[in-house]
């Protein structure tokens, strides 16, 4: 039985587009794209899901707390989860948010911190896992979530080429999300159910690839 672990934030907890800063919805099992991942893998798959709305690559959130640091979440989570085959990451999206001020320079080197702490932290009686690092799919920030995304989509163009970077630096498989899905005019940051489906149809692709 292999074990996947599935590192990201709403895109990856399986956020409902909102259509106010209080529209906290979830799409379910059977919608979620790591879900639909699981499924097309089969039953030799254990899945395992950690997506955690708001979470940034190695940030503290000011306003919204400390814990959505991924990085300083990383240790626990995969340390509790132990053995794993496969971890996927899918962070960055939320480091685009204006209060953060970065780069997508800045923000794909705290991607491959991401990665680079990974490889450290396996214990030295299991085998390392294949990372599958996942560029998020672009935002476009209409409606009431410009403000916070503001000049957000010309640098989320830029993230997937710099990404790549840092998933060859690390010895990662690569997989850009832009070139399957879209996100939704109704927020311009989370997936529509359509949407979960083929990214996780793709994403299952690629993780039997890292096996082929």
């Amino acid at each position: 039985m292999k074990r996947i672990l599935c590192y990201g934030d709403s895109n990856t907890w399986g956020a409902v587009p909102m259509n106010s800063i209080d529209d906290v919805r979830r799409w379910g099992p059977a919608e979620r794209w790591p879900c639909v991942m699981a499924n097309a893998l089969g039953d030799d798959w254990t899945l395992i899901e950690e997506g955690l709305p708001g979470r940034t690559t190695v940030h503290d959130d000011p306003i919204e707390g400390i814990h959505l640091n991924g990085k300083t979440y990383l240790q626990p989570c995969v340390d509790s989860h132990w053995p794993l085959d496969v971890i996927t990451i899918m962070l960055g999206t939320n480091d685009l948010k204006h209060k953060f001020s970065l780069n997508p320079i800045d923000i794909a080197f705290g991607v491959g911190s991401i990665l680079f702490a990974i490889n450290r932290l396996v214990p030295t009686w299991t085998i390392a896992p294949r990372l599958l690092l996942v560029s998020p799919a672009p935002v476009i920030a209409p409606g009431w979530l410009e403000p916070l995304f503001a000049d957000a989509e010309p640098k989320a163009l830029q993230l997937a080429s710099l990404y790549k970077q840092q998933a060859e630096r690390y010895g990662a498989a690569f997989f850009d999300a832009g070139t399957v899905a879209q996100v939704s005019l109704v927020d311009g940051v989370h997936f529509d159910a359509d949407q979960h489906r083929v990214l996780g149809m793709a994403i299952a692709a690629e993780v039997s690839k890292l096996f082929a």
